[in-house]
Order: C-alpha cells, then sequence, then structure tokens
C-alpha cells in the first residue's frame, strides 16, 4: 500500500516562507494530490490540490500566498507557503486519491500522511 510521507513543517516567523513536500513511497502519476491542515479546536480544511494533469486549486484563505507542484518523477508533491500569518499555523497533511481529481472534500481521499506541524509565530 502507498504510503506518504510529509516534511518541511516548522516554526516561522510571520511573513516568512516554508516548503512542505509530501513523498510518496509508490507511483502517483495519475492520482490527485492535495493538502489539508487542521488548527487545534477546528475542522479540517482544505488548502490546495493538484489533479493528475497538474491543474491546480486553491482555498481562498492560501490563494496568491500558497504554491502547490508536483513532481511526477519522484513521486513527491510540494506546498510552497509565503507571506506566512498566525493563523496559518496547523498540522498540514498531504492526502491523494486514486480517481485523479483533487477533490476539496477530504472524504474523497483514500491515503493520507502522518502530517507536519507548522506553527507561525506573530
Amino acid at each position: 500500500q502507498t504510503q506518504l510521507v510529509e516534511s518541511g513543517g516548522g516554526v516561522v516567523q510571520a511573513g516568512g516562507s516554508l516548503r512542505l513536500s509530501c513523498e510518496a513511497s509508490g507511483r502517483i502519476s495519475d492520482w490527485g494530490m492535495a493538502w489539508f491542515r487542521q488548527a487545534p479546536g477546528k475542522e479540517r480544511e482544505y488548502v490546495a490540490g493538484i489533479n493528475w494533469r497538474g491543474e491546480v486549486d486553491y482555498a481562498d484563505s492560501v490563494n496568491g500566498r500558497f504554491t502547490i507542484s508536483r513532481n511526477y518523477a519522484k513521486n513527491t508533491v510540494y506546498l510552497q507557503m509565503n507571506s506566512l500569518k498566525f493563523e496559518d499555523t496547523a498540522i498540514y497533511y498531504c492526502a491523494g486519491e486514486t480517481g485523479g481529481m483533487a477533490s476539496q472534500l477530504g472524504r474523497e481521499y483514500d491515503f493520507w500522511g502522518q502530517g507536519t506541524q507548522v506553527t507561525v509565530s506573530s
């Protein structure tokens, strides 16, 4: 079974940048992939998605600041996060779905990583 492993989280000051990576143990070139996040006391929310063709989509809260991308050869998905705000603080999860479409709905995803903590200090 394919496993997803996130990395790149950490502590950063407001206005700073981080780059998250999600490496898959198997081939995911025809998968839809996404990043979700969950802050303490809040529900999990969609952040960004990229379908098998490389088309991208963003939540309004991160549009213009975050960039999702993928490296097909490395079976890896990235989330470049710029101009970070305190409210971006959360555990960030990588998710994959074999249908290739990258839905905004978490229930559409079959595979999840363990999460990586992002903390933005104000």
